[in-house]
Parts: C-alpha cells; sequence; structure tokens
C-alpha cells in the first residue's frame, strides 16, 4: 500500500560539509513527485536518505507516521530503478521479475501469478521466456520497472532511469512509466536533471539548488510562475532583462523601452508605488512580432529553422539580445537586417525583485 512521505528538517552532511541543510516538506500518498535540479544540487543525496542507503545527521524522514531514519533499507519497504538497469544477465525476464518474490520466500504459484500481471502492466508479456541481452533499452527498462513493482512496495524510487536512452525512446518510456504508475498508483519519487522530463512524468516538481528547495509545484506553475530567477533559468529557455515599473493613473506600467508600455495587473499587494527596478524573465515564446510599431524597436540578427518553430536572435536598442520563438509559417523566415517591433504576451511574462530576484506577481498558480 501507497504512503505520504514526510521530511521535517532532514539535514545531510558528509564530514564537516553540509549539502542538505534542513529540507522540510511532503510528498503526498500515490503521487508522482520529481526532484529536479542540476548535477551536485543533492536530487540523488535525498534519494538515497529515503532508500536507507545513506545516513541522515539531522532531522526525520516519515513515511505515513513511520519515522524511518533507523530503519535498514531492507526494511523501508521501497522499490528501485536505477539509471543502468540492474537486472540480471543470466536470468529471463520473467525470472528477473520474480527474483525479489522468491527472496521473500512467497509461493510458486502466486509469484507465477504476480509475475505474469506485471509484465501485461509493462507490456512484455511476449517477452516473458526472453533473456536480457536480446531486450532493447527500452525493454529493459521495463523489467526493471516491472521487477521494482512487483514487490507492492510503499515507495518507488527511480534514479534517472532514462539517462542511458536515445532521445525518441526517453520520450516513449516517459510516457509509459507515468502511465505505469497511475495504473498501479504507487507514491513515486523520481530523480532526473532533464526539465522536460520531469514537466512530462510529474505531479508535483520540486526544484533544488546547492541542497535547498528552490520551489514546490505543478508542472504547470513551476514552469508559467517560477518562484526566482534561479528556477526561470532552470527551467526551459528565458531571457533575463531589466526594466522598471512605474505607478501612474492609478495603475503599474511596465517600462519596456521609449514608446512601449505594458499594464501589469497581478502584482502583489505589497509591491511598492514608486518607481522600481525589476528583472524580468520572458520566454522565447512569450515574445510578439509585430509590424505596426506595437512594441519593443528590434532588428533581427539571426535565424534558425526547426520544423515546428522559428528561432530569431533580436537585437532591441538598447543593445540587448533576445531570444524569440515563432511557430513556422509557409513563407520565408525574417532576414537579418529586418526591422520588428517585438511586443510581449503581458499574462505570461514573469517579474521578480531585483536584488532578491524573487517573483513579485500573484501565487495564482502555485
Amino acid at each position: 500500500m501507497s504512503v505520504s512521505i514526510h521530511f521535517n528538517n532532514v539535514i545531510k552532511k558528509y564530514d564537516n560539509t553540509t549539502v542538505i541543510p534542513g529540507l522540510s516538506f511532503d510528498i503526498k500518498e500515490g503521487e508522482f513527485f520529481t526532484l529536479l535540479g542540476p548535477s551536485g544540487c543533492g536530487k540523488t543525496t535525498l534519494l538515497r536518505m529515503i532508500a536507507g542507503f545513506n545516513s541522515i545527521e539531522g532531522g526525520e524522514i516519515a513515511f505515513d507516521d513511520r519515522v524511518i531514519n533507523k530503519i535498514i533499507p531492507q526494511r523501508r519497504n521501497i522499490g528501485m530503478v536505477f539509471q543502468n538497469y540492474a537486472i540480471f544477465p543470466h536470468l529471463s525476464v520473467a525470472n528477473n521479475v520474480a527474483f525479489g518474490l522468491k527472496n521473500r520466500n512467497m509461493a510458486n504459484e502466486e509469484i507465477g501469478k504476480r509475475v505474469d500481471k506485471m509484465l501485461d502492466v509493462v507490456q512484455m508479456t511476449k517477452f516473458k521466456k526472453s533473456m536480457p541481452e536480446n531486450l532493447s533499452g527500452g525493454q529493459q527498462q521495463r523489467i526493471a520497472l516491472a521487477r521494482a513493482i512487483v514487490i507492492e512496495p510503499s515507495v518507488l524510487l527511480m534514479d534517472e532511469p532514462l539517462s542511458n536512452l536515445d532521445a525518441k525512446l526517453r520520450v516513449d518510456m516517459r510516457e509509459a512509466i507515468k502511465d505505469i504508475q497511475r495504473n498501479v498508483g504507487i507514491t513515486t519519487v523520481y530523480v532526473t536533471h532533464d526539465q522536460e522530463e520531469a514537466l512530462a512524468v510529474s505531479d508535483r516538481i520540486a526544484v533544488m539548488n546547492e541542497g535547498e528547495i528552490q520551489q514546490i509545484g505543478t508542472p504547470r506553475a513551476i514552469y508559467q510562475r517560477p518562484a526566482n530567477t534561479f528556477v526561470a533559468n532552470f527551467i526551459g529557455r528565458t531571457n533575463i532583462i531589466e526594466r522598471t515599473i512605474v505607478y501612474r493613473d492609478n495603475k503599474y506600467l511596465l517600462v519596456m523601452d521609449e514608446q512601449y508600455e505594458v499594464i501589469i495587473e497581478n502584482l502583489k499587494k505589497s509591491f511598492d508605488k514608486q518607481d522600481t527596478k525589476v528583472k524580468l524573465s520572458i520566454r522565447p515564446e512569450e515574445f510578439v512580432i509585430n509590424d505596426n510599431k506595437n512594441g519593443m524597436r528590434a532588428i533581427i540578427k539571426g535565424n534558425m529553422f526547426l520544423g515546428m518553430n522559428i528561432h530569431y536572435i533580436v537585437e532591441l536598442q538598447n543593445g540587448e539580445q533576445v531570444e524569440v520563438i515563432q511557430e513556422s509559417m509557409i513563407e520565408e523566415p525574417l532576414k537579418p537586417g529586418k526591422i520588428i517591433y517585438l511586443g510581449v504576451k503581458q499574462n505570461k511574462i514573469n517579474i521578480f525583485d531585483f536584488k532578491s530576484e524573487v517573483n513579485v506577481l500573484k501565487d495564482d498558480l502555485l
């Protein structure tokens, strides 16, 4: 049966170095929860603390109300899927899946039923008698997933499970993993550094940096309302530029250049009514190219046709360069040297305090 997971001021140290300085958050029962961040941010360390492979120097981790700090890994009832599959080359598909059940001294008849059911879930029934050497990388990963889930663990832990697969197979497998997780309803903690992968599979995401959580939210909230500039930069692509907000005629105006201002209606109530310098996050797809002078005057410096979209490098009048992504049309892309006017999709851009780099918009998506 799945459990909720609770972290209460959890600390991890290596000698005198603190790598996780005290995290507190909860993972819901049956949730697909992803730890996302750059290499060395602490996400795998935290996963190994849940598994019992790393010690806990402070705080508590609990499954429901049961504190697991001192419980050995074998008694935590977890399933794990690793980056390198870790399936046994000398065992058939069926025997690989059955391995954990045999270690629990389960009756052969029950083992057979569970293995058949799980192979059906991961769509590998016809490979039941195959040896791992005859399977593709994606098929081997399905077997690793089946072996982890068949023991009916309380928690499923997955550490970069798709990183060894090619790009197309990663896309196929992330869809399969999400479908399987929904099917069995198991609480899952997933580690990855791949932002698109995290957005595709997760119910919620925790973005980590240097051992601390920067933001926890749904994929939509993380992408559309990043809590700070680190999250904005790490999730997807964005342009960070500096501008000023002024309060005039009972409204806030974001001054983009001398001729183009944007009304901002979703600032937090505490926002200052004096002229305030801010940092903006404008994703490439949040710009609008206009010919009617409604926007910032700019010049096309380069373009790249990528099938569905065209990526432009655009130089603004103040010398700033920004990336702009537009849907490709049947017409030729805009040529370098072309003068354009660059508008913004006001409801999508994000605004951050200049010093703290924390989002100053209302938490309407969090």
